[in-house]
């Protein structure tokens, strides 16, 4: 299964990111879940700094593109090898340089990819 970095996690049930744990976790998917709020999802504590987090295979974004440019040294320097735009998240900079360093990037809903059994 993928080992995914939820960027953006929230324990607000109303919130993608929080729907985003539970069901990954459902579909078998180790989850890191990363946000500015401590707090719990799905039985994991919210990771308020940049945790070491080796062998992510995908960070899914839940934060705007306007709050990422603090994240992506953090980002990159994970090497996952793919990161997911998920709407509202899309930022054609760390897209860019996402690709430079050779990790891919979809612009999809991660919640859909997983309902569609495309994750």
């Amino acid at each position: 299964m993928k080992k995914t970095l939820v960027l953006g996690a929230s324990d607000n049930p109303a919130r993608y990111s929080y729907q985003a744990v539970h069901r990954l976790q459902r579909h078998g998917h180790e989850v890191v879940p990363v946000g500015i709020r401590k707090g719990q999802v799905a039985g994991l504590a919210i990771e308020t700094d940049r945790p070491a987090a080796p062998d992510v295979d995908t960070v899914t974004l839940y934060v705007g593109p306007q709050n990422q440019p603090a994240w992506y040294d953090y980002i990159l320097d994970l090497n996952p090898k793919r990161i997911i735009f998920n709407p509202g998240t899309e930022n054609p900079e760390l897209e860019r340089l996402a690709r430079q360093r050779g990790i891919e990037t979809e612009e999809a809903c991660t919640l859909v990819m997983l309902s569609a059994g495309q994750y």
